[in-house]
């Protein structure tokens, strides 16, 4: 399915955006965060001053710069430094813990690494590489610094490398350059629409890719960026009010809340739309969305980092089809293959793909996984995205996604890999084999070791000190072995079944 052709300027940099949007609307707030704020202007200024910092610690044109920040305001000055500095900035989870960060860190092999104040000397303790504290880097910027013009990278040159889970043990780098991600942010807001008068409220991290691009969404709009994080839980409902927040990206799991908190303190907010992504979104929840914000849309997505966003339902079309994720966004393609990639009739289910200028480069120093996913379409020779996902297109082009059939799941709205959570068990102490069951109906994320020391308690509090808490499982047996199948690997099939046996004899 072809969406409709759209006319897309040259190919920009990331600092395009805001210099654009800085020129036209030099005193307007660009960014603000639970401490203060600055306008467009400062945050150009901003981002020069650390712009010359980071070449003066010796960053050059191709070079990665890890910024491991909660959402501050900082890590959006230092998304733009890198790329006038032509370096690929490389966000990550203050939640990453030691197990993933170091091989990270080993991975994407950064000029230096900018962490929180006070977790310095623990992250110096992973890497040989230059660790550098957050709050000390931003007393040693130079008041009115420019970084000298000495020539404009290429657009197809990285503008950032996301890591997120994947079909290996350890989190993969996906390249992202700037052509793609311009593109991709011009494309979406095509759409979605935000205005100058917008005031974007981002509580997702901004080290996962749908929170870093309401960064450059407000830069093509203008709009406020307002960011908050995790200590915003307990007075979400009250910041959004005080923020005059209008636009609200949300992952599924945040919906419940939302509406408990409505209920409770009913009242007028000044929202008028909230985007979902990550996992689908519960029609209960959208109907709980518009009973208790009637004021507001709710706009169903779906996209993978690998290309970033794939559909969009218009806004005002967010009482319509159901279970629809929307069309694809402008100037991009969707198509349903079959297992012989073949494209399939509307109403058949099959491998959904992917071609345009927002399908991203590939995955950092993974060749051979690149070219399962990243293909050469052969009618027409472009780069064609295997998202590994499955669904199927209506009539009207209008996509419904239908899940993934490998090791990958959604949980609290962030992609998850049953091997990176195998993979953490096997490196406790004791652990002889590990196997992940996906989330199923009637039951969380259950993992089975087997091992003669271990209990699951101790399992559990083993990977809580390795893995992000929304990967950690939630139960946990041990077993004295393993049951495989004929190829000698677990067979998830049969864990499954003892499960089902369990359960029926308890019954």
């Amino acid at each position: 399915m072809d969406a409709p052709d759209t006319d897309h300027s040259t190919p920009r940099l990331l600092h395009d955006l805001l210099d654009a949007t800085a020129t036209a609307r030099p005193d307007a707030v660009a960014v603000a965060d639970s401490r203060d704020e600055w306008t467009w202007r400062t945050l150009v200024d901003k981002s020069h001053e650390a712009a010359v910092w980071l070449r003066a610690q010796g960053v050059l044109p191709g070079d990665r710069v890890v910024v491991r920040l909660p959402n501050v305001r900082e890590s959006v000055a230092l998304l733009y430094a890198a790329s006038r500095c032509g370096a690929a900035l490389v966000p990550l989870s203050t939640e990453m813990k030691d197990f993933h960060l170091r091989a990270v860190l080993a991975d994407c092999a950064p000029r230096l690494v900018v962490v929180t104040d006070g977790a310095g000397d623990a992250v110096r303790a992973l890497t040989d590489r230059s660790v550098h504290e957050v709050g000390v880097l931003w007393g040693e910027l130079a008041p009115g610094a420019r970084l000298a013009d000495t020539g404009r990278p290429p657009a197809d040159a990285p503008g950032v490398l996301i890591y997120t889970s994947g079909s290996t043990s350890t989190p993969k780098g996906i390249i992202c350059p700037h052509a793609q991600m311009t593109f991709a942010a011009d494309s979406i807001n095509q759409v979605l629409g935000y205005r100058a008068d917008d005031t974007v409220f981002v509580r997702v991290p901004l080290s996962f890719d749908y929170g870093l691009f309401q960064v450059l969404l407000c830069a093509l709009s203008g709009a406020r960026l307002h960011l908050a994080d995790s200590e915003a839980d307990a007075k979400l409902y009250t910041l959004i009010r005080e923020t005059g927040a209008t636009v609200l990206p949300m992952v599924p799991s945040l919906g419940g809340p939302l509406i408990r908190l409505a209920e409770r303190d009913p009242g007028e907010t000044s929202l008028r739309m909230f985007t979902s992504t990550g996992a689908a979104l519960e029609q209960r929840v959208i109907e709980g969305l518009w009973r208790t914000y009637p004021g507001a849309r709710v706009v169903r997505m779906y996209g993978i980092t690998e290309c970033k966003r794939i559909t969009v339902m218009p806004p005002d079309e967010d009482h319509e089809r159901p279970g629809s994720s929307g069309r694809p966004i402008p100037g991009t393609r969707v198509a349903v293959l079959d297992e012989d990639g073949n494209e399939v009739p509307a109403g058949t289910s099959g491998e959904i793909t992917v071609t345009g200028p927002h399908v991203m480069a590939g995955y950092w120093e993974l060749p051979e996984i690149t070219a399962r996913t990243f293909r050469t379409d052969p009618a027409t020779g472009a780069t064609r995205l295997h998202t590994g996902d499955y669904g199927h297109l209506d009539e009207d082009g209008y996509l419904y996604f239908e899940g993934r059939r490998d090791d990958m799941f959604k949980r609290k709205g962030m992609r998850v890999s049953t091997i990176e959570i195998e993979a953490a068990a096997m490196d406790v102490p004791g652990v002889r084999n590990a196997a992940v069951l996906k989330p199923a109906e009637g039951r969380d994320l259950m993992i089975f070791i087997e091992s003669d020391s271990l209990t699951p308690q101790a399992v559990l509090r083993e990977l809580a000190d390795r893995l992000e808490a929304v990967k950690v499982p939630s139960l946990c047996r041990v077993i004295d072995s393993f049951p495989l199948n004929s190829n000698g690997k677990n067979s998830k099939q049969q864990l499954e079944a003892m499960l089902d046996a369990g359960e029926q004899a308890a019954r």
